[in-house]
């Protein structure tokens, strides 16, 4: 296992909000023990000079050797958190995406690697069943609320 700590640094990343019905593709995150303490939209950080819709594509490209289709604009939003003591600070582009028809079919859980190699578990997760009790937190916080919201006002 990779112990991971947020840089003392701003970090600007782009990720993806694919949408199967009512569920959300997500990645896991652990705590240092192994422990599931939550999960977060699918993506990664923006490079200097690139634009945060073509860092989205290229993180798909890159680490599920998949190309997304962006759907609409993003949301953009200021992620200050505490990661096992640390805090970290980013800022998100939160964009929704489509992944290419048939892509993931009959499959909940699979395994990804980050550019570092370390792998990681990305699974779908009703968004119903996030940050309740017994369910695993969505990150980052009020993500849910929101898109709850969007897709409860979609015709």
């Amino acid at each position: 296992m990779t112990v991971w700590r947020p840089p003392a640094e701003i970090r600007v990343k782009a990720l993806g909000l694919p949408r199967r019905g009512d569920s959300l593709l997500v990645a896991e995150i652990h705590a240092d023990d192994g422990r599931l303490t939550g999960v977060r939209p699918l993506g990664g950080s923006v490079a200097f000079g690139e634009r945060a819709e073509d860092a989205l594509i290229r993180e798909f490209e890159e680490e599920l050797g998949v190309t997304v289709t962006v759907l609409g604009g993003p949301r953009v939003v200021e992620n200050i958190f505490l990661h096992e003591g640390q805090v970290g600070h980013e800022v998100l582009f939160l964009f929704p995406v489509a992944l290419p028809p048939g892509w993931f079919d009959g499959q909940e859980r699979f395994v990804f690697h980050e550019d570092c190699g370390t792998a990681c578990v990305a699974r779908w997760c009703d968004l119903d069943g996030l940050d309740v009790p017994g369910g695993p937190e969505l990150f980052p916080a009020g993500l849910k609320a929101s898109l709850r919201a969007a897709w409860d006002a979609e015709p």
